[in-house]
């Protein structure tokens, strides 16, 4: 028995009945995955695989992750669960993405599977949950991938040549101090074969990207590199990412962009804007929150980052989905001053940005999680079509063609998954 609803402040709780067992390893878990509706949060080969769904919520406005928050707490407060492993990612959870904007047109989710299936080091789990009793249990297994296909990918509002004005004219307003730094995104879009397995493009992000969030909730997918909030028994940990630079392409010119990025003014002061965001955004939950010392270079296959640790201890009880509603929209993908940020992307970004920058992870019943920020990510609708986004943080020194090339690098993983 499922439930699926829009979050309403006066509506009857939905009661769950979910029961945790720890099971053999079932193997990769993108094998088994639903191939048209798959539900993944995944890093390193380990993580959760969602079937069916047991709960949808939906949420929409600038009160959506205050809503959800809300709902999730009454949700798990009546729920009944059975769970003798106790540990992250067992029990009572919900896969959930937002979307980035207060005014988007795209709802934003929280998704309780009918089967959860967890994946560790060293211990494996199958979680059923249900709207009453619960449905015999039925072992999931793998199954083949469907054929190969291409998916083409071709620019959507924005051309190259309007982003490159667009970037020109956010660079004016910096320099006429309306703010410190703007993020500009665009889109590609392309449209799906039918019958296509999308299990195959999230395998090739997968092994690509292992360092990376791969995730897969309601039609959106991706690999991001970018941990907007972990919260577990009490911690709270973040990882920030602002400012990039393009892989070299032998040993000798990789470090030589490595250096460049950790010696650029430029992509300094980008990155220390986002710590800067995510600090205030943390100390009322956390006072002691710190950042590490000196942001250092991240490797991704087809990028370097700027990148920061950061960390503390909550004394307010905040759940992971109070934080994200705190920390969202961070500086790493709107700009500083938020308010004024928000506000020239209206301007100059012609699309609904959708989930894409939005918060996107699991919520467990005590409110623990983990999320990240929704990068280098496709939407996937039912009709086939899809739609990829990925942007730049704009400064004053910014230089229209590079922060176009560096939409280009974003786009990689997606492009080359679907290639």
């Amino acid at each position: 028995m499922t439930a699926s609803a829009p979050f309403d402040d006066d509506a009857a709780v939905v009661h769950l009945t979910v029961e945790t067992t720890a099971t053999a390893d079932l193997g990769p878990l993108v094998p088994l995955l639903e191939p048209r509706h798959p539900l993944l949060w995944m890093r390193r080969g380990f993580g959760l695989v969602g079937l069916g769904e047991a709960l949808r919520l939906e949420f929409c406005g600038p009160d959506r992750v205050r809503d959800a928050a809300i709902a999730w707490q009454r949700i798990a407060a009546t729920a009944t669960v059975t769970d003798p492993l106790d540990r992250t990612g067992t029990g009572l959870l919900a896969f959930g993405s937002f979307a980035f904007s207060d005014t988007s047109a795209t709802t934003s989710v929280l998704i309780v599977p009918s089967i959860i299936i967890g994946r560790d080091k060293g211990q494996s789990w199958l979680t059923r949950i249900s709207v009453g009793e619960l449905e015999p249990l039925l072992t999931p297994s793998m199954t083949p991938y469907g054929p190969r296909y291409h998916v083409d990918l071709y620019p959507g509002t924005v051309s190259g040549a309007d982003y490159r004005d667009v970037v020109a004219a956010a660079v004016l307003r910096i320099r006429s101090h309306e703010l410190s730094k703007v993020v500009l995104a665009r889109e590609l879009v392309g449209q799906l074969p039918d019958g296509a397995d999308i299990r195959r493009m999230i395998d090739v992000l997968a092994v690509g990207y292992p360092d990376c969030w791969t995730f897969a909730v309601d039609g959106f997918i991706g690999s991001s590199p970018e941990t907007l909030v972990t919260v577990d028994a009490g911690s709270v940990t973040a990882r920030v990412l602002a400012g990039s630079a393009a892989r070299g392409r032998d040993a000798a010119s990789d470090e030589e962009a490595a250096t460049a990025l950790a010696t650029s003014t430029k992509d300094q002061d980008e990155h220390r804007y986002a710590v800067q965001n995510v600090l205030a955004s943390l100390r009322s939950h956390s006072p002691n929150v710190m950042a590490s010392e000196m942001p250092f270079t991240l490797k991704l296959p087809n990028v370097w980052h700027l990148a920061s640790d950061i960390e503390g201890d909550l004394i307010d009880g905040s759940t992971s989905l109070d934080l994200i509603g705190s920390l969202h929209p961070t500086a790493a993908v709107a700009g500083t001053p938020t308010t004024d940020a928000l506000r020239i992307i209206g301007e100059l970004e012609p699309f609904d940005r959708g989930r894409y920058a939005g918060p996107v992870g699991w919520v467990g019943a005590d409110g623990d999680g983990e999320w990240a920020v929704a990068v280098r990510s496709a939407q996937f609708e039912t009709d086939g079509r899809v739609t990829a986004y990925a942007g730049a943080g704009i400064v004053a020194e910014s230089v229209p063609e590079r922060e176009l090339l560096e939409t280009r690098m974003k786009f990689r993983p997606i492009v080359e998954a679907l290639d």
